[in-house]
């Protein structure tokens, strides 16, 4: 996740239980909002997309502040439409919220739409909710509670109790890709759900192995590095480091669930780490120029 400099003051110290409370309050928050893109659901305009984007977006703005006034607020759609296009995340207590992840799939009644709320402190995520009513999913996540689907099932769900299969592994989407003389072959195992949030908390439940994308901004990933990290995963840059073999691979943006736990070779963060080795040497040297 892209951030600034630090800011000058240090960030006032926040407690676990004060943490806790931040918590409820954002899942609460989320299920509220959920219900207000409920109601926008049936209707598929652009214009109805916009005005259901920035209605949440307020509803959400107006909720914190409220009840949080000192708090710093980062939203997709007042970002957007301001004249200050700076990263705005710093030390501060930080709300940062995507109103409506997947506006194309909501204007095509495709159901892989959510709302993200994710709450910072010192420029790192601590606290995650992201509520997709319309599959009636909410997963969230509390630094040091864990990572949750409909606040009673335990992320991950998926544990891979079985070796992985070579089919499965990173390298093997390249081949699947580049079939038909590069013009792409049979894509098995790859998917785009069209959200950066969903992708990540489907990482979070153990639904897919890796998830990758560049070009996200703070809303886009915030909500979703808390999960993933509370669920055990493994976040990284999108970006290959000059080796992708003997590099070390930096704690930052690229989520990937726990792909296999500890083992008598290698731990799991090193078990994590050598999956993300293995998508790095999968991407294109375009790609890396498109985003960079």
């Amino acid at each position: 996740m892209a951030t600034s400099q630090p800011s000058n003051g240090a960030a006032a110290a926040i407690g676990e239980q004060e943490l806790a409370e931040i918590y409820a309050f954002a899942v609460q928050v989320a299920k509220d909002a959920g219900a207000l893109l409920m109601k926008a659901q049936k209707e598929s305009s652009v214009d109805i997309v916009t005005e259901t984007d920035m209605n949440i977006e307020a509803f959400i703005h107006q909720s914190i502040t409220a009840r949080y006034p000192t708090h710093k607020f980062i939203g997709e759609e007042s970002y957007s439409q301001g004249s200050d296009k700076r990263y705005l995340v710093d030390d501060a207590p930080t709300w940062i919220v995507d109103p409506l992840d997947g506006t194309v799939n909501f204007a095509h009644l495709f159901p892989m739409v959510c709302i993200s709320i994710g709450f910072t402190i010192n420029g790192h995520p601590v606290v995650g909710v992201i509520n997709a009513p319309i599959l009636n999913q909410m997963v969230s996540a509390c630094r040091g509670r864990g990572a949750w689907l409909n606040e009673t099932q335990r992320l991950p769900l998926v544990h891979d109790p079985i070796p992985r299969s070579p089919k499965t592994r990173p390298g093997a989407a390249s081949s699947q890709l580049g079939g038909r003389g590069g013009k792409g072959g049979m894509a098995h195992g790859v998917r785009s759900l069209g959200s950066a949030a969903m992708g990540l908390a489907y990482a979070a439940m153990g639904s897919v192995d890796i998830w990758m994308e560049g070009g996200c901004w703070e809303w886009d990933v915030a909500g979703g590095i808390a999960i993933l990290e509370e669920a055990g995963g493994f976040v990284t840059t999108a970006n290959p480091p000059g080796d992708p073999e003997t590099c070390e691979i930096p704690k930052v943006r690229l989520g990937g669930r726990l792909p296999a736990g500890a083992s008598e070779k290698e731990t799991a963060l090193e078990a994590q780490q050598r999956v993300v080795r293995e998508a790095f040497s999968e991407v294109p040297q375009s790609y890396m120029a498109l985003s960079t």
